[in-house]
């Protein structure tokens, strides 16, 4: 997945600022993977064993595992789409209605 579709679809966009943040499952940090997204992504990359190590069970991200991912698919499916540009068209609309007042609130939460 990472040579065949993120690595060429990331060569179709400007993503000098992106970061790209993996969890810490053992099967996405094999050494194999994180060279690669290494060579890819420079010192961008938030992984367990990257060059920016990202526990876990941190605090910052438990607003994402426990709220923004459910809340996001719960949307993003809610018309039920039926072909990939109608999903991908609901998660780009879903994204961008998010407010930073809303995730400042479920911080706080």
């Amino acid at each position: 997945m990472l040579t065949n579709f993120f690595i060429p679809e990331l060569n179709n966009h400007d993503v000098q600022e992106l970061w790209f943040q993996q969890d810490g499952a053992t099967c996405h940090t094999v050494r194999a993977t994180i060279d690669l997204l290494k060579d890819t992504l420079g010192d961008r990359l938030i992984s367990r064993f990257g060059p920016v190590n990202w526990p876990p069970r941190s605090c910052d991200l438990t607003p994402l595992d426990y709220f923004l991912w459910g809340y996001v698919k719960s949307l993003v499916y809610a018309d039920k789409p039926q072909t990939l540009d109608h999903l991908e068209d609901n998660i780009r609309h879903v994204i961008a209605d998010i407010r930073p007042q809303m995730l400042e609130k479920v911080i706080e939460n």
